[in-house]
């Protein structure tokens, strides 16, 4: 039987907008509390519920932070909870970790949490890391001889010899990540390890460190793990809770399909341009069998997003008017993902093909092939240059939008097929 270490049951919490109701709400709700508490003390019965919910129904200028959240993480896996800003991620996180109480509902955390929230979050910014570290252990009920024998392992993991005994107030971002992370990783030893987006920061060797560091945690823990990285939480993760505004709007085991259900719920990105010297982008158009759109779209209307099997090729036709004394050009294709990481490009003068500008007009088309993209939703931005890409001619980003659908989704950018054989197989036989 699997050992439930997270349990949240109908778990809500809300917020008022405006500061003065909100003073008045706590108020009621604290003086409801206190007389709830005095009559359970006193044997009484008030009521089903294991919180005092302070009312039923949402006051005025009162919002759902989190409603109705029902979850289970179990000793070894690890939850991703993903959704955009303002889905209830970080409260519910806060909940878990004790921070702030739910509203309504029940939590059940079995174990020694370890989390790391918000940057630099616990640290006293004017101790020295190494007093900080104690002062957290502390806290957590470690003794002084348990703190020091895991100090070292600390700062080496955190990468913090040389500052250590600085002020917390002269650390950068990634000093402050990377020792948060140490002291709730290393120094915790937790059967629960609770992380909000704190990979976002630090450098790639790093980052491999706190990667290997959650796999080892996650063998005897449960993980619950927050990003707006899909990568990440497609490497990690062995199910994930899509949120949306508050409510869980997918909860499954199929990490993938989450993260393509939350890259297309995704709004469309500002369409930004530069034009230089007298230059103009006049259509930009993307054609996969009978379906297309382009850029710019009929008047009054929006461009369509374009969707398509992960296996299917497309083309790209790129329409200008460009300055005649720049007599070869060359023409940047670049995708980018819902995080603004760039995916893949396509140069023009790196294919080997020559854009010739002897009109002042061009019109090429670039064929795409197909298994080259992972399933999800990409942008296409597009830059024409001079043959020598020293001099930008024309720039525009998130021209049009792209969906690629496939029932494989892994946390790589690109998705490529090999071929494939049986070392007996002599004939080559290949597969996707």
């Amino acid at each position: 039987m699997p050992e439930t270490l997270v349990r949240c049951d109908n778990v809500s919490k809300k917020f008022c907008r405006d500061l003065k109701r909100s003073l008045w709400y706590g108020v009621k709700d604290s003086a409801a509390e206190l007389f709830w508490n005095r009559k359970r003390s006193a044997g009484g019965h008030p009521g089903t519920g294991d919180i005092p919910s302070s009312d039923p129904v949402l006051r005025t200028d009162e919002f759902w932070a989190t409603h109705n959240i029902t979850f289970e993480v179990n000793r070894g896996e690890c939850l991703g909870l993903i959704g955009r800003n303002g889905a209830g991620k970080t409260t519910l996180l806060k909940m878990l970790n004790g921070l702030i109480k739910p509203d309504a509902g029940r939590i059940e955390m079995r174990g020694r949490v370890g989390a790391l929230i918000a940057l630099g979050a616990g640290f006293n910014r004017i101790l020295s890391g190494r007093e900080n570290i104690f002062i957290n252990g502390s806290i957590l009920g470690l003794s002084k001889r348990q703190i020091s024998d895991r100090v070292d392992e600390i700062v080496e993991f955190a990468e913090l010899e040389d500052s250590i005994d600085a002020p917390v107030r002269t650390y950068s971002s990634g000093m402050q990540v990377r020792l948060g992370f140490a002291v709730a990783a290393v120094l915790v030893k937790p059967d629960i390890l609770l992380l909000d987006e704190v990979l976002a920061v630090g450098d790639m060797s790093f980052r491999s460190r706190c990667f290997n560091a959650i796999g080892k945690i996650q063998k005897q823990s449960a993980v619950i793990f927050v990003s707006h990285q899909m990568p990440q939480v497609a490497r990690i993760c062995t199910h994930s809770v899509l949120l949306h505004k508050g409510k869980i709007a997918t909860d499954t085991r199929d990490v993938p399909a989450n993260i393509l259900e939350y890259a297309t719920g995704t709004d469309s990105k500002p369409h930004e341009h530069r034009e230089f010297e007298n230059s103009q982008l006049s259509q930009v158009q993307i054609v996969s069998g009978t379906y297309s759109c382009t850029w710019p779209a009929a008047e009054g209307t929006v461009a369509e997003q374009v969707r398509m099997a992960w296996h299917s090729s497309f083309s790209i036709r790129i329409r200008a008017e460009m300055p005649p004394r720049f007599s070869r050009l060359n023409i940047n294709l670049a995708f980018t993902d819902s995080t603004d990481r760039g995916v893949v490009q396509f140069y023009s003068s790196a294919a080997g093909f020559e854009i010739s500008n002897t009109t002042g007009k061009i019109d090429v088309i670039a064929e795409i092939p197909g298994r080259i993209f992972n399933a999800g939703v990409y942008w296409l931005s597009v830059v024409i240059t001079s043959d020598d890409r020293l001099t930008v001619l024309t720039s525009h980003t998130n021209v049009l939008q792209i969906q690629f659908t496939s029932d494989f989704t892994g946390f790589a950018p690109m998705q490529m097929a090999a071929n494939w054989r049986h070392i007996n197989d002599t004939n080559g036989g290949s597969g996707s």
